[in-house]
């Protein structure tokens, strides 16, 4: 308790906007996670809001150390950059596993989302 006391009030306001925005945002992909009928409809709520949310939960974690250790706390960025480096490839492969899943379980409307650009050469007799 004795280390929340000795932050500044310039420090305190960033920190719980920060926060707040994200966590709210985190909270809306996982809302969208749980409301959204198609896995291919799903697959974005995650996707795009754990970079976002998650950027701002590490910006207000490194403000916070900063300024309670009295030096420069950067390690949070490193974790940003990873994370803004492979979320949208994971999301992008799980999608595209979930494509090839769906054609060759031969789904009709498999990547229905994509324009239907996913398509195996139909199988002649």
């Amino acid at each position: 308790m004795n280390d929340i006391a000795a932050i500044p009030v310039w420090a305190i306001i960033p920190v719980s906007l920060l926060l707040i925005v994200g966590g709210s945002i985190v909270l809306i992909g996982a809302l969208g996670l749980l409301r959204l009928p198609s896995f291919y409809q799903r697959i974005h709520g995650p996707a795009i809001t754990v970079t976002l949310g998650a950027g701002c939960l590490l910006i207000a974690s490194m403000i916070y150390f900063t300024v309670l250790q009295s030096r420069p706390v950067i390690h949070e960025i490193i974790i940003s950059l990873f994370l803004l480096l492979t979320a949208p490839i994971v999301a992008m492969m799980i999608m595209r596993a979930a494509v090839y899943r769906d054609l060759r379980a031969g789904k009709k409307d498999a990547g229905a989302a994509a324009g239907g650009i996913y398509q195996f050469p139909e199988e002649s007799e």
